[in-house]
C-alpha cells in the first residue's frame, strides 16, 4: 500500500462511456458478459446512470465523433471500424442524457459537442435546455474536432481547418457561447408577476461579431440552474493547454504515467495561473483509466488476458492511426515503431510505457503490440489485481501526480463498472479516497456539476469561479441595462490594455 503522510480527500470518479459498441476496447463486444450492443436502447443508459450514483460517481462523460476512424490502411478505410465497432457507428450523446438524469438525483453528466458540427447559437440552446432539465448536472466537453472523416460532411466539401486555426475558432465559439447564457438576460429577467412573465428591459442582443461568427443574439432561452454548464476540455497539444488554462474548470488527460501525468497538469497550471490568473484549484484533472479486478492477482492477470482474447487488432490500429493521424499500417508487424515511425509517432510513443500481464521491461513498441495493448484500455493504461491493488494503484496516481480524480472507462459493459463499484470504491471510501455520499445541498434542489467539482461552501457555489475569465460576464439581478453594458465595456477596456 502507497504510504502518504497527507491526509487524503476523495478523488472525482467519472464514467467514461459512449454511445457505441467499442469506446476504448475494440472487439469486446463479443465477450458474452458483455451488453455493449444496446447502446441503442435507452435501458441500458438508465441502469448504467442508477448504478453509477449507487457507486457515488461524480457524473458519467459522453465521448462523441462525427466521423468514422478511416486513416488506418486508408484514406477512407471503414472495414476496420465497422468490422470490430470501433467508436461505429455511434450515436447522438446528448438524446440520452434527460432519461438518465430522470431516474438520478445528483450524477451529474459530461457531454462532447464539437464545435464545427452546427452554429453556437444552436449548440447554446442545447445545452441550456439540458441544463434546465437535469436541474444543473451538465458539463460541456468543448471539442474542435480532429477527424476529416467528419469535416467531409460537416464543412460542405471544405477541409478541416487546420489546428492552430481550429483552436482560435472554437475560442470564438466558445465566447459566443458564453455571451449568449451570461450577457443576454439578467438573472432576474424572469418575473412572472402582475401578467409579466418575462421582463424585456432585462434582456439585451449580445451583437457578436468575430472572425468566424456573427451572432447579434438575442437568446431564445432564459437563464439556466448553473448559469453556463460546466467547461471541460480534453487535449494535450500546445494549443490545447491553452485552450484548456484559459477556459477549462475539468481536463481530462490520458498518459501511461504518474510522472508524465504531473508534468502534464503542472504545464496547464503554470499557464492558468502566470497567463490568466487562475490559482492552484480552480482547474480540475482527470486521469483516463481501465481497471480489470480478480478476487486475486493471477486472477485478475487471467481475466486480462481472457479480455484481450477477444480484441480485435484491426479495429485497435484503426484507433491508433485515427488518435494520432499516421497510418500505422505502413509499418511492419514486427517493426519496432518507435525506431522506424516519423517524429510525430515517435513523440507519441515516447510516452508509451504500457504493460500487458508477463511483458518485460522495454519491450519494443512493434506495431503487433501495440495493437494488443490497445485492445484492453485503448490509449490509457490498465490497473489490475485485486481491490485492495487497483486502489493502490489509484493512490499512487494521486501522491506522484496530484490529479483530482479519474476518467473510469470498461473493458466490459456495465461488468467494469458493477466491479469496480462492488469491490474498488469500498476500498477507495475506507482510505478516504472516495466520498462516502452526495453533499448535501438546499431540500429544493439538487447537487450540479459545479458544486461536484468545486464543493458547496462558496457563496455562489453553482457558478463560475471568480477567477475564471468569464465571470464578470453575468448579467446579474439588480443591474439595469446601462449599469451591465458599462461594467461590461469597462471589462474589455481593461483586458484591451492587457493585451498591449
Amino acid at each position: 500500500m502507497p504510504t502518504n503522510t497527507k491526509e487524503l480527500k476523495p478523488v472525482i470518479l467519472n464514467a467514461f462511456c459512449m454511445g457505441t459498441l467499442g469506446l476504448q476496447c475494440p472487439g469486446l463486444w463479443k465477450h458474452p458478459k458483455d451488453k455493449s450492443k444496446n447502446f441503442n436502447k435507452i435501458e441500458h443508459w438508465t441502469y448504467l446512470a442508477q448504478l453509477l450514483e449507487r457507486g457515488k460517481f461524480n457524473a458519467v462523460f459522453l465521448a462523441d465523433v462525427l466521423g468514422p476512424y478511416d486513416v488506418y490502411d486508408g484514406p477512407g478505410n471503414l472495414a476496420p471500424v465497422a468490422v470490430s465497432g470501433a467508436q461505429f457507428p455511434t450515436t447522438e450523446p446528448s438524446a440520452v442524457v434527460s432519461a438518465m438524469a430522470a431516474v438520478t438525483k445528483d450524477l451529474s453528466f459530461g457531454i462532447t459537442f464539437l464545435t464545427m458540427s452546427e452554429a453556437p447559437y444552436h449548440l447554446a440552446r442545447r445545452l441550456a435546455t439540458l441544463d434546465h432539465l437535469t436541474n444543473g448536472r451538465v458539463g460541456w466537453n468543448v471539442v474542435s474536432s480532429y477527424l476529416a472523416s467528419g469535416a467531409r460532411n460537416l464543412l460542405n466539401g471544405a477541409e478541416l481547418t487546420p489546428h492552430s486555426e481550429r483552436y482560435n475558432q472554437a475560442q470564438e465559439y466558445l465566447d459566443v457561447v458564453y455571451k449568449l447564457f451570461l450577457s443576454s438576460w439578467a438573472d432576474d429577467a424572469l418575473e412572472l408577476l402582475d401578467g409579466v412573465f418575462t421582463n424585456p428591459d432585462k434582456i439585451r442582443e449580445i451583437a457578436h461579431e468575430g472572425k468566424y461568427f456573427k451572432v447579434p443574439g438575442v437568446f431564445v432561452t432564459h437563464p439556466t440552474p448553473q448559469r453556463m454548464p460546466v467547461v471541460i476540455q480534453a487535449g494535450t497539444s500546445r494549443q490545447g493547454k491553452e485552450f484548456a488554462a484559459k477556459n477549462a474548470e475539468l481536463v481530462f488527460i490520458t498518459t501511461f504515467s504518474a510522472e508524465e501525468l504531473a508534468k502534464q497538469i503542472a504545464d496547464i497550471k503554470k499557464i492558468a495561473k502566470e497567463k490568466y490568473g487562475r490559482p492552484e484549484g480552480s482547474i480540475k484533472f482527470l486521469q483516463l483509466i481501465t481497471p480489470v479486478v480478480g478476487k486475486t492477482h493471477e486472477e485478475a492477470e487471467a481475466k486480462y488476458q481472457e479480455l484481450q482474447l477477444y480484441g480485435d487488432l484491426e479495429g485497435a490500429q484503426a484507433l491508433f492511426s485515427g488518435w494520432t493521424g499516421v497510418d500505422i499500417g505502413k509499418y511492419g508487424p514486427d517493426e519496432n515503431i518507435n525506431e522506424a515511425g516519423t517524429n510525430a509517432v515517435k513523440s507519441f510513443l515516447q510516452l508509451w510505457n504500457k504493460k500487458s500481464p508477463g511483458e518485460p521491461e522495454g519491450a519494443a513498441k512493434t506495431r503487433k503490440e501495440i495493437a494488443k495493448q490497445i485492445t484492453v484500455g485503448g490509449l490509457g493504461p490498465v490497473f489490475y489485481g485485486t481491490a485492495e491493488e487497483v486502489a493502490d494503484e489509484i493512490q499512487h496516481w494521486v501522491e506522484v501526480s496530484g490529479v483530482d480524480g479519474f476518467n473510469v472507462t470498461y473493458a466490459v459493459n456495465p461488468g467494469t463498472f458493477e466491479e469496480f463499484i462492488e469491490h474498488v470504491v469500498p476500498v477507495l471510501q475506507e482510505r478516504g479516497l472516495a466520498q462516502q455520499d452526495y453533499p448535501k445541498v438546499d431540500e429544493d434542489r439538487n447537487l450540479t456539476f459545479r458544486e461536484q467539482l468545486f464543493g458547496t461552501e462558496r457563496k455562489d457555489p453553482t457558478y463560475f469561479l471568480e477567477s475564471h475569465p468569464a465571470y464578470d460576464l453575468r448579467w446579474r439581478a439588480g443591474e439595469s441595462r446601462d449599469e451591465f453594458e458599462r461594467r461590461l465595456n469597462k471589462k474589455r477596456k481593461s483586458e484591451a490594455q492587457d493585451v498591449e
